[in-house]
């Protein structure tokens, strides 16, 4: 049996979009492949973190849904029984940096090519390219996955 030092952590980022479903699912296969593990990251801030000076902002109010977007979008991703092997973890802050800190140690970083944000034209989405460009480790880009139409 591995020891937990020697299980491979495939890290991905998640933030509501297509794309990031699809990076999830890769991660998933890549590391069901490999035997390691996925940790699933989605990042969060509050409007006040950014500047916001608009009404009253409650930080308990933002972990909740942060909270509850994530869990909706694991359960898009896996609608039944989620693997075994994926840990969940909620972080606050900057979603480039949270990533590129998480990918220390990791096999890989597993990203979306465009995220919610993203510019139609943007080959890759801010978030995506500077991953690829400051990870520890070797990041993926995968594109929002194409339907077939019947």
């Amino acid at each position: 049996m591995q020891s937990p030092e020697a299980v491979p952590r495939v890290v991905v980022g998640l933030d509501g979009s297509p794309s990031s479903h699809a990076a999830l699912r890769w991660a998933d296969r890549y590391a069901r492949n490999v035997g390691g593990v996925v940790e699933a990251i989605h990042v969060w801030d509050t409007p006040s973190a950014r500047g916001w000076s608009g009404p009253a902002i409650d930080p308990d109010f933002d972990l909740e849904q942060a909270r509850s977007v994530f869990a909706e979008e694991l359960r898009a991703v896996f609608p039944g029984e989620r693997p075994a092997r994926l840990k969940e973890h909620l972080v606050e802050g900057d979603p480039s940096e949270a990533l590129i800190q998480a990918s220390e140690g990791a096999e890989l970083l597993v990203v979306g090519r465009r995220g919610r944000g993203g510019f139609a034209r943007a080959m890759l989405g801010s978030v995506s390219q500077r991953c690829a460009q400051h990870a520890t480790c070797p990041v993926v880009v995968v594109p929002e996955e194409q339907r077939s139409a019947h």
